[in-house]
């Protein structure tokens, strides 16, 4: 009687046990034993080609450009001037000292425009009666703000690694249509206006297309004058700024501006 030819010998040629229920490998389509049924068991080539693939495009990222930082992001952040790649923590010129960032200079183009469109709510036969009013009205401010940082201080959020002495607290009132009108935070006195920007827009939970050249920009305006402050510019410069100061314990707006917007028009609406 001939002999039934049951089952089939494995596919390893160190093994060549015969398996009357082999395994058949969805790779290289072997036929395999128990014990080599799985791909690594068996040395599977189809395993070899497929991670060889895989590893070419995996993984990619994009290092900072910045000197000494070994900061990378899995999407390209490129500064619009020098166009170099940078990590989040260095993405605003004054934070990776961008080769081509200007001086800021003690009469830029927008701080003219502002003077003018103020000069001109006023007749020259008001002007001096204007005058003593910014004055007066700077003073109380300043008062005002004294007595609002006792309260902020109890309520404001901001990132609580900062060391107190350089903590700088806002009533910050939020862009027109938000749920919520105002929040007090603090910043860091030595940070610059975009990264104030960046951490407010975080801590409201506010959508922040800054680093998108065609999108509306979310920017810090001075509440006094409606000036959008520039994102080079440092916290500390505004807080010791003659004309138009920041105070400790004061309010401060945050709105949403196309790139030619250098100000807001009725500040007196955020409050109201």
């Amino acid at each position: 009687m001939a002999e039934l030819e049951l089952g089939q010998h494995c596919g390893v040629p160190e093994c060549r046990q015969l398996d009357f229920l082999p395994f058949v490998c969805d790779g290289c389509s072997g036929v395999f034993c128990l014990q080599h049924r799985s791909r690594d068991a068996h040395g599977c080539s189809e395993v070899n080609i497929r991670n060889s693939s895989v590893k070419t495009d995996q993984h990619r990222s994009y290092p900072c450009s910045y000197k000494g930082c070994n900061g990378k992001e899995l999407l390209p952040v490129l500064c619009p001037c020098c166009e170099k790649h940078f990590c989040l923590r260095h993405r605003h010129q004054s934070d990776h000292e961008c080769e081509k960032l200007e001086t800021p200079q003690p009469r830029m183009v927008a701080t003219q425009q502002l003077v003018k469109h103020i000069i001109g709510k006023y007749d020259s036969k008001k002007s001096e009666e204007a005058k003593s009013k910014k004055l007066k009205g700077a003073k109380n401010s300043e008062t005002a703000a004294k007595v609002a940082l006792m309260k902020l201080k109890m309520h404001a959020c901001g990132d609580k690694s900062l060391p107190q002495t350089e903590r700088i607290y806002f009533q910050v009132f939020l862009p027109k249509g938000n749920k919520e009108k105002s929040k007090p935070m603090f910043f860091c006195s030595k940070w610059s206006i975009g990264k104030v920007v960046d951490s407010a827009a975080s801590l409201a939970s506010l959508k922040n297309n800054n680093n998108k050249s065609t999108a509306q920009k979310l920017r810090l305006c001075h509440t006094a004058s409606g000036q959008a402050l520039p994102f080079e510019h440092t916290l500390e410069t505004w807080l010791s700024d003659k004309e138009y100061p920041l105070y400790n314990g004061g309010n401060i707006i945050l709105e949403y501006l196309d790139n030619d917007v250098l100000f807001i028009e009725d500040t007196g609406s955020y409050f109201s």
